[in-house]
């Protein structure tokens, strides 16, 4: 061989052995949620631990399916993050959201995130969009006002309205002060949600609530609400954290799914006009 086509060979072998080395190096991709296993869950979305769990960058899609639908797409994408103690599912979703809205009133929304999970681990799973008669999903939903609220906002009209002129409200009078049984019976009558300790008149005392679905239209309050949650505004947008069970029969070798929605209230996404997933394996890491 001469000494130019052994220069060609060697050059031809050194490319080879380059190209294979930029392969190796470039990640594979990822095709579902990793749960990461710690022996206690973080309480904060800010917690180093979170460092720990492999991150999943969830590609969102247009709720364009259902009324009202969403037709302009906002939120591209949330990046994921999930750890279990054996007991309880911790999860964090982040997204980029350039303008805070987490102050409710007429004609304002709020930014929101939820999680929804089957209701039953079967082999094959509901239909994403909130589920299908007969066969439930769980959902947890987070919103950036109930968490303003928990976090000290008041949520009274001089709160949300600040230049609003109200003269009293007639369960706020002062002769009631001086009697309980009479100032219970006037809420009952101009504020009944709140007597009744309807969660959704407020106060919150938790920034997330637990959902159950059976299909688009059919959203109603789980009977058992035992999810909780913390949201923090970044620099860039949102980041939240939503704990709540492990779903029941997950095991290392059997798994469900996830799916997860993200609303801009700056946009005016409310309801089910939102940006959302369809279903993503959710696995457990295997213990090193």
């Amino acid at each position: 061989m001469s000494r130019a086509n052994r220069y060609v060979c060697c050059a031809l072998s050194l490319t080879a052995v380059v190209t294979a080395s930029c392969r190796q190096q470039t990640p594979p991709a990822v095709s579902h949620v990793t749960v990461a296993q710690a022996a206690s869950l973080p309480a904060d979305p800010a917690d180093a631990v979170w460092d720990t769990a492999p991150e999943f960058i969830a590609k969102l899609i247009l709720q364009d399916l259902v009324e009202p639908r969403l037709l302009n797409p906002s939120t591209a994408e949330a990046r994921i993050r999930a750890i279990t103690d054996g007991r309880q599912l911790a999860v964090r979703i982040a997204w980029a959201d350039p303008a805070q809205n987490d102050l409710p009133g007429a004609g304002r929304f709020c930014d929101a995130c939820a999680i929804q999970l089957p209701a039953k681990a079967e082999p094959t799973v509901p239909a994403p969009q909130m589920g299908e008669a007969g066969r439930p999903v769980e959902i947890t939903y987070w919103s950036a006002a109930w968490q303003a609220t928990v976090d000290g906002r008041g949520d009274t009209i001089q709160d949300i309205y600040p230049r609003a002129n109200v003269d009293y409200y007639p369960f706020e009078s002062r002769p009631l002060e001086s009697d309980p049984d009479a100032k219970h019976a006037m809420e009952a009558r101009y504020a009944p949600a709140r007597a009744l300790h309807n969660l959704m008149a407020g106060p919150r005392q938790t920034p997330v609530q637990d959902l159950i679905a059976e299909g688009p239209g059919s959203l109603a309050p789980a009977a058992d609400a035992s999810s909780t949650g913390q949201g923090r505004r970044t620099k860039d947008g949102w980041t939240v954290l939503i704990s709540r069970r492990l779903p029941a029969g997950m095991t290392a070798s059997a798994g469900t799914q996830v799916a997860f929605a993200v609303w801009d209230g700056g946009q005016d996404e409310v309801a089910s006009r939102k940006m959302r997933t369809g279903w993503i394996p959710l696995m457990l890491q295997e213990r090193r």
